[in-house]
C-alpha cells in the first residue's frame, strides 16, 4: 500500500526533538509497548504532523495516537479542530487519559489492537504480531 505523504510545519521539527526528550510518564510507558514493532508496526513519538505535534504516529496505520493530561473546556475545542484537520488526511485519533496508560495499560493496548484488526481487515493487509 502507497503511504500518503501528509505535509508539516518544518518549524516544529526541533520541539519535536525536545518534547522526546521530556515525556510524560504515561509517554515513557506507552512507548515501551509500541517501539520496536511490538504490536507489529512502526509507531513515531511526538511527530509533527500539519500545524501539529502529535504524540504517537504510524503510517502505515493512518493512525495517530494522543494522551491527554487534565485540561479544561478551551484544549478540548482545539483538540476537536485538531482531529478534524488530521482527520481530513484519513488519519483516525485514538485518545486516551494519561491515567489511562498508567492505571490500564492492557485494556488500552487491547483498544489499539482492535483498530488494527479493523485496519488491516478493511485493507486487506496482515501482518504478524512479533511475539
Amino acid at each position: 500500500m502507497q503511504r500518503k505523504i501528509i505535509p508539516y510545519n518544518q518549524h516544529l521539527k526541533e520541539l519535536a526533538r525536545k518534547l522526546r526528550n521530556e515525556s510524560t510518564p504515561g509517554e515513557v510507558l506507552l512507548w515501551q509497548e509500541l517501539k520496536a514493532q511490538k504490536l507489529g508496526y512502526d509507531f513515531h513519538r511526538q511527530k509533527p504532523l500539519l500545524n501539529y505535534i502529535v504524540d504517537f504516529y504510524c503510517s502505515e496505520l493512518e493512525l495517530v495516537i494522543e494522551l491527554d493530561g487534565l485540561y479544561h473546556d478551551d484544549i478540548l475545542e482545539l483538540d476537536a479542530v485538531r482531529d478534524e484537520e488530521l482527520r481530513a488526511y484519513n488519519l483516525t485519533v485514538l485518545r486516551f487519559s494519561e491515567m489511562q496508560v498508567r492505571k490500564d495499560m492492557a485494556n488500552l493496548l487491547r483498544v489499539i489492537e482492535h483498530y488494527i484488526e479493523e485496519y488491516e481487515s478493511a485493507h486487506g493487509c496482515w501482518k504478524d504480531t512479533p511475539q
